[in-house]
């Protein structure tokens, strides 16, 4: 009896092992080929992208590299089964200069594109792009502070529109020279102009984006919450909630 015990007990372990090594390889099978779970750390994609956002990435859309893999793993080189990257889509990415952070950001200019910012407005193959003037961002900080920021409508030759802030009129990185996209690479910029270290900043910032660093497109905000509550604030939680953020589609598309 205690041996048919012993066995029946063995049997259930192994079964839970079993089930648990499927579930962990099916997890990592979804989040290596298919969706991946980021969150928004900082304030560089206002008011598209908000501190406390919580999105999908998808992964096949441009193909897999050796950062579609966890940890990085060196398996192979460039991109396998690789789809054209669209201009307006929010990427996120491994940092160049380290290839390990995690960044995201929208690309503006493409390979071979000539890209050039001009007291604030962006300029692509030397041609300004569409920028119209909007009702102020209204937003609070960390410390409950109201904020207003200046918010404009920026739409690309191929139709995608979304919105920007511009913190400063005469912002640090307004005003660049050209910069030629190498082939192979983008170039991309925050939403929140005068508040993101991008592409505009090459020492110390992001530079230009080696298509290999490409891990996914931005897919859709599936939970977002202010920070006002505390994880031990379990009455709070329900407040801190944007639930209005829910369910938000990043796709890029003309509007």
């Amino acid at each position: 009896m205690e041996q048919t015990m012993s066995k029946k007990q063995t049997g259930s372990i192994g079964e839970l092992v079993q089930t648990l090594v499927y579930a962990v390889v099916i997890a990592l099978t979804i989040r290596t080929l298919a969706y991946e779970p980021f969150n928004i750390p900082s304030g560089s994609m206002m008011p598209t992208l908000l501190v406390g956002d919580y999105l999908f990435v998808s992964k096949y859309p441009y193909g897999y590299s050796r950062y579609s893999l966890p940890l990085g793993l060196p398996l192979f080189s460039g991109r396998i089964f690789e789809h054209p990257v669209k201009r307006g889509d929010i990427v996120v990415f491994k940092l160049p200069r380290d290839n390990k952070t995690d960044y995201i950001k929208r690309i503006v200019g493409l390979p071979g594109d000539r890209i050039q910012m001009i007291d604030g407005v962006l300029h692509i193959n030397g041609k300004a792009v569409k920028r119209e003037q909007v009702e102020d961002f209204v937003w609070r900080d960390r410390a409950g502070n109201v904020k207003r920021t200046r918010q404009f409508r920026e739409t690309f030759p191929n139709g995608v529109s979304f919105m920007t802030l511009d913190l400063d009129p005469h912002g640090m990185v307004d005003n660049t020279g050209v910069f030629v996209v190498p082939k192979e690479h983008y170039f991309a910029m925050g939403d929140n102009r005068d508040n993101s270290q991008d592409s505009r900043v090459s020492y110390g910032g992001v530079g230009f984006i080696p298509a290999e660093n490409l891990i996914g497109r931005a897919e859709v905000i599936f939970f977002s919450t202010d920070g006002s509550a505390h994880l031990w604030q379990v009455w709070r939680w329900f407040q801190s909630m944007r639930f209005g953020r829910f369910f938000t589609s990043l796709r890029a598309g003309p509007k």
